[in-house]
């Protein structure tokens, strides 16, 4: 059965409406900057409520020692007071993809419906910039955030880590050098259809071939990327980590129809061994980043009902 037959009927038109929309998907133009032109021209913006009141504004801040300067962006709620729980927020786009701009739309809805300050991170891709450029650029930014949690109106005790796909696997990267290195305290982590292993092993990595939205080609592409010849180990890959223990609470959900599905629900079931707490969910019939493309199917809406009910719990 072709894993398209698997997906949910609600959320299958606007996957083909994005797929006629760029024959053959993202993945079919070989050239990387005109793919990332191509995806920012096309990219959906689902989620910001029509009613947002929330501040925005662009910082540069240091980036890892000796390399260049980041951006951040931070969010803050309208006439908030006292301090708030923060959220950090890293993009996805399989390391090779993304940025602060196209996660502008889950950053505000996470700042308007907690409340809460946000900081998304800019951080360098592959191939131009492989591992390890992204996952310590996204540490440099959580540092930031931490030692200026005062000044940006945030609890430094109440930070979450969030991302999506390549967002996910930095999320938890960067909690392993947080934990690693004694830096910044996280609350809580939300690792969402985390990109993990480089192995392309698993069952789900072999079956999603077919879907046009995330499949085995172009994720074994960006891989090699990322990598750029290096060996994984645990910050690129967090399938690879050998010890899991220490890290915070942690959310995951993935989709039947995601071929992250495997190494997802492995990688939550090791939390678990290791006795951090661990939440996850695995909806049926998704596939990956099904909310974003097709932001008004029920399936959607349960995605982030259930994403923001596990924020809210750990944050409060």
């Amino acid at each position: 059965m072709s894993s398209r037959e698997l997906i949910d009927p609600e959320s299958l038109p606007a996957l083909d409406a994005m797929l006629a929309a760029v024959p053959g998907g993202l993945h079919a133009i070989p050239d990387i900057v005109q793919r990332r032109a191509t995806s920012r021209a096309v990219r959906v913006r689902p989620e910001v409520p029509a009613d947002a009141r929330v501040d925005k504004e662009d910082r540069t801040v240091p980036g890892p020692e000796g390399e260049p300067d980041i951006t951040v962006r931070v969010y803050r709620p309208k006439g908030a007071t006292g301090p708030l729980p923060g959220v950090y927020v890293i993009h996805g786009g399989g390391m090779i993809m993304g940025d602060v701009e196209g996660e502008d739309p889950t950053a505000t809805w996470l700042c308007d419906a907690l409340p809460a300050v946000v900081v998304s991170v800019e951080y360098r891709l592959a191939p131009e910039h492989p591992y390890p450029a992204g996952p310590e650029d996204c540490y440099a930014g959580l540092v930031w955030t931490a030692a200026h949690a005062d000044e940006l109106g945030l609890d430094a005790d109440r930070l979450a880590v969030y991302g999506g796909s390549a967002g996910g696997g930095l999320a938890i990267a960067t909690a392993l050098l947080a934990r690693d290195r004694g830096g910044a305290a996280i609350r809580f982590l939300m690792p969402l259809y985390p990109m993990l292993d480089d192995r392309n092993e698993t069952p789900s990595s072999h079956a999603v071939t077919d879907v046009g939205a995330w499949d085995r080609s172009v994720n074994v592409e960006a891989w090699a990327w990322y990598l750029g010849g290096r060996e994984a180990d645990g910050y690129a890959a967090p399938a690879r980590a050998e010890d899991l223990s220490g890290l915070p609470p942690t959310y995951i959900d993935v989709g039947t129809v995601d071929l992250f599905l495997d190494e997802d629900v492995d990688f939550a079931q090791r939390l678990v061994a290791a006795g951090v707490p661990t939440e996850l969910h695995v909806l049926p019939g998704s596939y990956h980043a099904s909310e974003k493309v097709a932001p008004d199917a029920a399936l959607s809406r349960r995605f982030w009902a259930l994403r923001l009910d596990a924020l809210r719990r750990a944050l409060a």
